[in-house]
């Protein structure tokens, strides 16, 4: 009988599996997709992120390959309205990290290859889920068209916002849709803005733009109504008429339209099973905050299940606390995400004054480093 099987081979359950093969657990990963993804959404890496990325030893690596974000400067009409500095958020990691999901995800999935030989098995896809023995876990998994049975002693999933896991165990995790319409693509950098994180708060509707890698920037722009089939020049001449900074759509990387969503679900354990990251939470990524609760969930999690293993029963106790408290996070990530939005939507003229002289105001005080421990999560 394995230890654990996690459902579901994205950045959390990476992760989460190979802090449990650091630990010495019998892990499997079931991954659905035969490869890794070909794009890469999120890019944002917290401190508190990085500070459990230290326990399986990747966070300094991925903090020499990211861009280190230091501030994030707010503007408006070509006008500075003030500055969140990032120092001081965290004893060690004093920034955020910026990197590509597939380059994070490639190097967790190194990392658990050297603790756990074979531990991602790709092509898997689960099937059935047992759990009427309070015991252990059945589980029905199907590869290259052929079921097979496997029996566990905790199973997770991490297996996204429409998690098979989730479906199985009945649990219910209701769906708001926003009515904000966002299209978001990588350019050649050619803002001068640096390292800096910069929202450009203009009167069409938001522009916020992140540094990357090897010269790249993402700009994710509110388009105010839904671009059917946008293309890299809609983006480029939207980030220009907005921001004044040249784009050159010829320099395009990756390109994708989004409706933001929140789906939280209305429990994350029963019994020897538990849902982490967009199984457990879907949040706007206004604010770049749903991959790093996943990564905190798996954090949490995972001494827990050590335990279970160890004694060879379950505290539900413990598992029930850690569950209100994850889902206690992502409910004010997901608020901190719509204030988020609330304040990017398209706004007329007379509205706009008030909005910039607010935030400008907010941002000339102390209340800017409040701000700033929001925004990298250091509340966590």
């Amino acid at each position: 009988m394995r230890d654990v099987v996690v459902v579901g081979g994205g950045p959390v359950g990476l992760f989460l599996g190979a802090l449990l093969a650091e630990r010495g657990l019998d892990v499997a990963v079931w991954e659905r997709r035969e490869a890794p993804g070909a794009s890469s959404r999120a890019i944002g890496i917290h401190p508190p992120s990085l500070a459990a990325f230290d326990r399986v030893g990747v966070a300094d690596a991925v903090a020499a390959e990211a861009v280190r974000v230091r501030r994030g400067i707010a503007r408006s009409g070509r006008r500075t309205l003030g500055v969140v500095p990032f120092a001081g958020v965290h004893p060690r990691f004093d920034f955020v990290a910026a990197l590509p999901q597939l380059r994070t995800e490639a190097m967790l999935e190194a990392r658990l290859a050297e603790l756990a030989p074979g531990a991602l098995q790709r092509g898997v896809e689960l099937v059935a889920v047992d759990d009427a023995d309070p015991s252990r876990v059945r589980l029905v998994a199907r590869a290259s068209g052929v079921e097979s049975s496997e029996v566990a002693r905790f199973v997770v999933g991490a297996d996204g916002p429409r998690s098979t896991v989730r479906g199985h165990l009945g649990v219910a995790a209701a769906l708001r849709s926003y009515p904000d319409p966002y299209v978001m693509g990588d350019f050649r950098d050619d803002t001068g803005s640096g390292d800096d994180a910069v929202v450009h708060l203009e009167g069409d509707g938001v522009v916020e733009s992140f540094p990357l890698p090897g010269g790249a920037r993402r700009f994710v722009v509110h388009t105010g109504t839904r671009l059917q089939d946008a293309t890299a020049e809609d983006v480029a001449r939207l980030v220009s008429e907005r921001t004044g900074s040249p784009v050159d759509p010829a320099t395009n990387t990756m390109l994708s339209g989004f409706v933001a969503r929140r789906r939280i679900a209305d429990r994350t354990v029963r019994g020897r099973l538990a849902l982490v990251g967009d199984a457990a939470h879907e949040i706007s990524p206004i604010g770049g905050q749903g991959m790093n609760l996943g990564w905190l969930d798996a954090l949490e999690l995972a001494p827990l299940i050590v335990a279970a293993v160890a004694k060879g029963a379950v505290d539900e106790g413990a598992l029930t606390a850690w569950g209100a408290r994850r889902l206690g996070a992502a409910r004010r990530a997901a608020g901190q995400a719509e204030a988020n939005m609330a304040l990017g939507r398209p706004v007329g003229a007379a509205r706009r004054v008030v909005r910039d002289t607010a935030l400008s105001a907010v941002l000339a005080t102390p209340a800017r480093r409040t701000l700033a421990r929001a925004y990298s999560m250091a509340w966590t």
